[in-house]
């Protein structure tokens, strides 16, 4: 076997053992699950921001949404949509928050890709982030500018 498949290989079982999300898949840990087929799951959050709280992950371990491949997200996107409709309906919530944290500053915790489906109620306390204005309208400018050539 080659050297760096090998690598891989081993790679790949440290994290499968080491990710809570991979051991709710493979139902190494219980979970209430809410949704599942070939390629993704959803399940409640044991730390909800309200009842209902949902995560809807890829069952393959990728670290995060950036790095998933497209078709995955594709699908994980349709059923983002369906579960949120869904936690709206049976929670009687008065919206949806659907979030992602990607990377550590982004308060990400378990790397492994995955979306908070969270109902939201008037009056429940919860609280976004805050938000900033830019400096000037050069500095927007400039900020929009080095965003497109990345694109």
């Amino acid at each position: 076997m080659r050297l760096d498949l090998k690598f891989k290989i081993c790679n790949l079982k440290l994290i499968f053992m080491s990710c809570v999300f991979c051991k709710i898949v493979s139902k190494e840990l219980p979970s209430e699950i809410i949704y599942e087929d070939g390629k993704i799951m959803a399940f409640l959050d044991i730390s909800p921001v309200n009842p209902g709280h949902t995560l809807v992950v890829t069952k393959e371990h990728y670290e995060n949404s950036l790095v998933t491949p497209e078709e995955i997200l594709k699908e994980l996107i349709v059923v983002i949509k369906k579960v949120a409709l869904a936690v709206k309906e049976a929670t009687r919530a008065d919206g949806i928050n659907l979030g992602v944290n990607n990377g550590k500053a982004a308060g990400q915790i378990i790397f492994h890709a995955h979306w908070h489906v969270i109902p939201r109620f008037l009056n429940d306390g919860y609280k976004m982030w805050g938000s900033k204005e830019y400096a000037s309208k050069k500095e927007q400018a400039e900020i929009a500018k080095k965003i497109r050539q990345q694109l």
